[in-house]
């Protein structure tokens, strides 16, 4: 009989869930200093869902968002963001558990480069080893 568990080809690093805690309709801080200050969330890059279930999204996820607050250019625009700080606890590999104030996301273009020169606020280790140009940004990685 097989072992169960995740099935993880050598060489390929599994990505552990994260618990998520934005869906979609949710309004979230905008860390970095494109020009947007709140953005609603729309939907999840490579989300999987089930019928009639919405997907969320965690710390790390790629989402697409539109931009509620900012300034009048970017106002109604569709871009992606990238989750760098949630609220709802997510359980580490190490058994840490983590916990952010506020839910918050950095504009990013379709390859993964951030919009704005700098990042507000600590950003979650998760988002930081997923997305190096994100992390590059970042102030403090907690």
């Amino acid at each position: 009989m097989a072992k169960r568990g995740p099935k993880v080809a050598a060489g390929i690093s599994y990505r552990p869930r994260i618990t998520p805690a934005v869906f979609p309709g949710s309004r979230i801080r905008c860390a970095d200093n494109s020009g947007a200050q709140e953005v609603a969330m729309i939907g999840v890059i490579g989300g999987k869902s089930k019928h009639r279930r919405l997907v969320g999204a965690g710390v790390g996820d790629m989402i697409v968002v539109s931009v509620k607050r900012g300034t009048p250019e970017l106002r109604k625009q569709i871009m992606r963001a990238i989750v760098v700080r949630q609220k709802k606890p997510f359980r580490r590999s190490n058994g840490q558990w983590v916990q952010f104030e506020d839910n918050a996301a950095v504009i990013v273009t379709e390859d993964g480069s951030p919009k704005g020169t700098e990042i507000r606020g600590p950003i979650a280790r998760e988002a930081a080893e997923r997305w190096p140009r994100v992390a590059a940004l970042a102030t403090l990685i907690v």
